[in-house]
């Protein structure tokens, strides 16, 4: 992600069998950087459970071959989050959640990588705090419920997931649905906008 004096905390998260146990080796690597301030942003430990329950939908389906990915959350600012989307995106304005998929520089080094069992880079996320707990706000949620949304919708983003057309934003909201509700929380989509 973009070098900025941000600080790090590492999760480290495992598929979990039943009764707890743990199968076979650690999955997804989680960093998460704070570039702005933690205030309101839940506890590193819930981003990476819930980027670990979205990938696990997508390892669950057979959408995933690989099996070790790392992946960085970077929590940034209104002004980090507005240059980031209108150098990337073209749009001059901060928003909630952009992902910047995992690219390794060339072809061969992906099929090295892979055929040695080393981890690849899924990506990286840089979630708005300021957006987010708007957001929130205006459409009745909680900051946690919608904090949730935002790191499932950034990793499906990660994982091949769009929203161009209305057959592909149907499909992907149907996971983060599914992917919310197994986790304890409602449809995303079915909230009231507040006028604030």
């Amino acid at each position: 992600m973009i070098s900025r004096r941000s600080s790090t905390a590492r999760a480290e998260m495992e598929i979990s069998g039943r009764g707890g146990g743990s199968i076979g080796v650690r999955e997804l690597d989680v960093a998460v950087q704070f570039a702005t301030s933690r205030r309101h942003v839940p506890a590193v430990h819930s981003l990476a459970s819930w980027a670990e329950a979205a990938y696990g939908h997508a390892r669950q389906i057979g959408k995933l071959r690989h099996k070790a990915f790392d992946l960085t959350i970077r929590v940034v600012g209104a002004a980090e989050s507005r240059r980031l989307n209108r150098d990337w995106r073209g749009k001059d304005k901060p928003t909630n959640v952009l992902s910047f998929p995992g690219l390794l520089e060339t072809a061969s080094e992906t099929k090295r990588l892979v055929a040695s069992g080393e981890r690849l880079p899924l990506g990286d996320l840089a979630i708005c705090a300021p957006v987010v707990s708007r957001e929130a706000r205006e459409q009745g949620k909680t900051s946690r419920a919608h904090w949730a949304h935002m790191v499932v919708h950034g990793v499906l983003h990660l994982l091949g997931y769009d929203h161009e057309n209305e057959r592909d934003a149907q499909a992907m909201e149907g996971i983060e649905v599914k992917v919310l509700e197994q986790l304890g929380f409602g449809n995303p989509y079915a909230y009231q906008t507040r006028s604030i």
